[in-house]
């Protein structure tokens, strides 16, 4: 009697390997209808089957084949936030995320800036060698959502911008779209590596009596947008938990007026 126990116990588990391992593959259709697989594969590798899209970024893959996430770093930042006018909005909001999250934050307003405007100075360059910042947020391309034959006309920009950058790791927030652009968008995301640039048109927005500028409650709405894209999307994920005060103030601002050079 215990022999055959033993060998209904053999024939289970023999079935339940057989199985697991096919399950593991693309399955065959039988009688016209395809087997699906059993989920087993996915949940020892954590692998997606290809039914929903991947909640965090693959920074590679292990010798199995499973995907590993990009670490959220933890050390304090020494952060820069470069822009135009957009920054009134945003700097204030982030400021408060750095106080909570042990960073330093230094602003560099420019009015009226463009990609343009920073690519012929060397203004960035001079701020990260004053600085030394070891994160960057850029955030560039309202002035210019109308420019024709924009590609011809600032791709070198945007180029020198991040070649400005260098290696330190940054986040390019791009324009709050008020109406279609005629290819800002497309080209910051074309020159910037994947997990750099924060798509913002699409967004929804209150905006201020000039139709362009989000409110400042709705800028700071566009920031924690940027801060919950982060984790799962950016290249270089930082820490930043969500502060208990709506704003706060860089460790120091800097304003540039149009025309400066």
């Amino acid at each position: 009697m215990q022999r055959h126990y033993a060998m209904a116990w053999l024939l289970l588990l023999s079935a339940f390997v057989l199985f697991a391992v096919a399950s593991a593959f693309e399955l065959p259709e039988v009688f016209g209808h395809k087997l699906k697989s059993s989920g087993i594969a996915d949940a020892i590798c954590g692998v997606d089957s290809g039914t929903s899209s991947p909640t965090v970024p693959v920074l590679q893959s292990d010798s199995l084949g499973c995907i590993v996430p990009v670490p959220c770093g933890t050390a304090a930042q020494r952060i820069l936030f470069i822009g135009d006018s957009m920054l009134e909005g945003l700097a204030p909001r982030l400021a408060a995320y750095a106080d909570k999250n042990g960073h330093t934050l230094y602003s560099v307003i420019w009015y009226s800036s463009t990609s343009e405007v920073w690519g012929r100075s060397d203004k960035l360059t001079s701020y990260i060698q004053r600085l030394k910042p070891t994160y960057i947020f850029v955030c560039l391309g309202a002035n210019e959502l109308f420019v024709s034959d924009i590609e011809r006309k600032r791709a070198c920009y945007v180029e020198k911008i991040i070649a400005d950058i260098d290696t330190i790791p940054f986040v390019w927030i791009g324009p709050p779209n008020w109406r279609k652009d005629t290819g800002i968008n497309a080209l910051i995301a074309s020159r910037t590596p994947q997990g750099a640039f924060f798509l913002s048109d699409g967004m929804s927005f209150e905006r201020g009596h000039d139709g362009a500028h989000p409110t400042r409650e709705s800028a700071a709405e566009w920031l924690d947008s940027v801060v919950r894209w982060m984790p799962a999307n950016a290249l270089h994920p930082i820490r930043l938990d969500i502060p208990e005060v709506p704003s706060a103030r860089p460790r120091r601002s800097y304003v540039h007026q149009p025309g400066e050079r």
